[in-house]
Order: structure tokens, then sequence, then C-alpha cells
């Protein structure tokens, strides 16, 4: 009989899955440091000896790999490769990387789409600037939804009802920390129509954002990024201008429900 755990949406959940969940989660947010045993076992709240033989059905599997030594580990390849082919299998994505291909010749500016993913934004595609200035986001990278351009949108699509009380975590002096300046700023995402997100995420880049509304209330966004240098009100105007129509075009390309699985 499989081990469960506590109830979750009405099913109990299985804890030797939830914890192979959670060890992958943990290595894939640690980056490029590598964990030794004894912190994994300690930060997962689980004996050593069951943290060893997890890891090493891991790594056998491509899940995990480990150094020379056996002694640290890390995110393993086969998570590339599942993270690759969600990118691959979602229509929507596939449907609008034309688009953002289009925005970025248009204005040599660095462009994303991301998916909401409960409070954060995750990157689903990018497309560098044309100047070779990078921005902090990737492919794969999860940012808390308040403090970019690309969450705002999200989240004024979204009564403010739902918003975390907070406070919430600061990237720079300027991003937003309370429930009260957040939801003043979705105000005015609702009134013009997309979202900007002035170093509240990345000292030196503005950033613009635009919900996709496909779907109701919209998961996905596009946005642009721009230096704080080359900001000026003209370029701004076009940013918006160039970014508002490609917003149009992706929403008359992309049919409500997408005519694919309608995912959870």
């Amino acid at each position: 009989m499989p081990e469960t755990g506590a109830a979750s949406g009405g099913v109990r959940e299985v804890k030797s899955a939830a914890r192979t969940v959670e060890l992958l989660e943990l290595l894939a947010a640690r980056g490029d440091r590598p964990a030794r045993l004894q912190e994994l076992a300690d930060a997962l709240e689980v004996p050593r000896s069951s943290m060893y033989a997890l890891l090493q059905t891991l790594v056998s599997r491509g899940w995990v790999r480990t150094d020379v030594t056996g002694s640290l580990y890390g995110i393993g390849i086969h998570a590339l490769l599942t993270g690759t082919a969600y990118l691959d299998s979602d229509p929507r994505v596939r449907a609008v990387r034309p688009y953002l291909d289009e925005a970025s010749e248009a204005l040599g500016e660095t462009i994303h789409l991301g998916r909401l993913d409960g409070y954060d934004v995750a990157y689903l595609a990018t497309r560098e600037s044309h100047e070779y200035l990078r921005t902090i986001s990737r492919v794969g990278r999860r940012l808390p939804a308040h403090m970019g351009a690309l969450g705002k949108a999200l989240l004024a699509e979204r009564p403010d009802e739902e918003l975390p009380e907070g406070p919430y975590e600061a990237a720079t002096p300027r991003t937003h920390t309370s429930r009260a300046s957040l939801a003043a700023d979705l105000a005015g995402v609702r009134e013009r129509g997309y979202s900007v997100d002035r170093e509240e995420g990345l000292p030196g880049f503005v950033g613009f954002g635009f919900a996709l509304r496909y779907d109701v209330p919209a998961q996905d966004a596009i946005s642009c990024s721009v230096p704080v240098g080359r900001l000026t009100p003209e370029r701004e105007e076009r940013i918006v201008a160039v970014m508002r129509e490609i917003r149009t075009k992706v929403e008359s390309t992309v049919p409500a429900g997408g005519g694919a699985v309608h995912w959870r």
C-alpha cells in the first residue's frame, strides 16, 4: 500500500512522491550551489538514510547528478529535458513565439513571455536585446509576481482581495512591499491597460507588461524590458504602441481554450 499523507484536493497525498518533488524543487532553487546529503536531509526533515536512498534512485535516473566524490548533489539533465518538453507541448507558447520575434525585430529590446504560477511568474520564452544587455530573467526562471511587469499585468486581471497580505520581498528600493502600495499600482494598470515596472525588479531597467486575455483571468503575459538609459518619452510611446499591437495579434490568433486540453 502506498504511503499517504495529508489530504489535498480531496485526495490523500503520496508522501514519497511529495518528498521527491520537494527535493527536486530544492535542488533547482539552489542553482549552481550543490548540496550535501545532510543539508538536504535537514532541509526536508527526513532521515539521512531515507534521503540517501532517494538521491541514489534519482541519480540513477538522471534527475539528480552527483560529483566524482559522491558527496555533492545538484539538479540533473532530465529536469531540463522535461522542462523543454513542457514548452514544446504547449500550443500557446508555440503560437506566441513568432510574435515575440516580431516585437524583438521592431523594438530591438528584450521581450518576454511569462505565465502565472501561484504568486510567481515563470518565464516561458525570451528574445534578448539587440544591444546584448541581459536582464536577470531567463526561460525557466520564477520571480515573485509583485516585482515585475509580467506579474503586475497578470495580478491586475484579478481582484485585489486575492493578493497576499504582505509584507512582500523587495528586490530594489522601488519594489512594492505592502498590499496597499501594490493595489494602488494595479489600479493604474487596469486604467491604462498595461503595467509598468520602473526599476522595481532590477535596477537600471524599466518593463512594460501586457496580459494576454485568451484565458479569463489571463494566465500569460508579454513584456518589453529596456535600460533606463535608452528610455525617452518618445521611446516609451513607441514600445507601448508596438506591444499593444503585438498583444492584439496574439489574442486574435490564439482562440479562447486554444483548441487544446484545458489545463488547471
